[in-house]
């Protein structure tokens, strides 16, 4: 399908994304669309609700975000992955201190297919800029997935300069330990994926906690898996070179508790 992209409901110029194109002040949310519905769309508008806020000192009302997701949705596919970006015309390099309420860019693409294939993942000294946002400066962490895969291995585990593991490039991590969920706690995202897991735990027989995981205490694990909002969990099959245990029943139950969560219309 065709990439189509917006601007506060209407087809997007070249004027209108000039801003977008020349700074890459603003952040976004992704999401999967089946029939007009997204599973923890709720997460989604809460996201975006305190980027505004963060950002731009003003959150654009709910009901605006879903007329631009709705505007967004006429004449697509059943199933697509649509963007919503924040963005404020006025904040330049020369205008930093603009506030006010952000335009909403829209994109609808084809829809992101969940990622499966066992992952061999390398460990990088990175944290990114204001991790609790899905922001926009995506140099660093594109730069991190380049330089793991120039290494052989398929994306990076990201480990913030105060030793502790956080998160990857576009994906939280879970480990697994005497058959408990344990999350990484450190400045990091907390996804829409993970959230959609832990909401469904209860009903797959699953528990999960939080705490620190330094480096060195990766090798304690034996099992991990990562997720996202496209992907329920995908295992992971060996990190810095050291091989984990991929158990095919252990991804069904966090499907089962990711689909436990229902579509949500827009």
């Amino acid at each position: 399908m065709s990439l189509t992209i917006q601007i506060d409901g209407e087809p997007a110029s070249v004027e209108a994304l000039a801003p977008v194109l020349l700074s890459n002040y603003g952040a976004f949310t992704s999401m999967q669309v089946e029939d007009g519905a997204v599973r923890g769309l709720d997460l989604h508008l809460e996201r975006l609700e305190q980027e505004a806020l963060t950002l731009f000192g003003v959150a654009v009302p709910e009901a605006r975000l879903r007329e631009r997701m709705q505007a967004a949705l006429a004449g697509q596919a059943s199933r697509f992955s649509l963007r919503v970006q924040l963005f404020l015309p006025t904040i330049t390099h020369r205008t930093p201190d603009a506030m006010g309420q952000p335009s909403v860019l829209t994109v609808v693409s084809a829809p992101a297919n969940p990622l499966c294939d066992p992952l061999r993942l390398q460990t990088q000294d990175y944290a990114r800029e204001v991790p609790e946002l899905k922001h926009n400066a995506t140099l660093g962490l594109t730069r991190a997935r380049r330089l793991a895969k120039e290494a052989g291995f398929d994306d990076a585990l990201f480990v913030g300069p105060d030793g502790l593991v956080s998160e990857g490039s576009i994906w939280n991590i879970g480990f697994v330990e005497n058959g408990r969920i344990v999350w990484p706690r450190a400045p990091m995202l907390r996804g829409v994926g993970q959230r959609l897991l832990e909401s469904g735990f209860d009903l797959v027989g699953l528990d999960s906690e939080t705490r620190p995981i330094d480096r060195a205490a990766l090798a304690g694990f034996r099992q991990a898996f990562i997720c996202n909002s496209a992907t329920p969990g995908c295992p992971v099959a060996n990190i810095d070179g050291r091989s984990l245990d991929v158990d095919p029943a252990l991804i069904d139950r966090l499907q089962a508790a990711w689909a436990s969560n229902a579509p949500q219309s827009i």
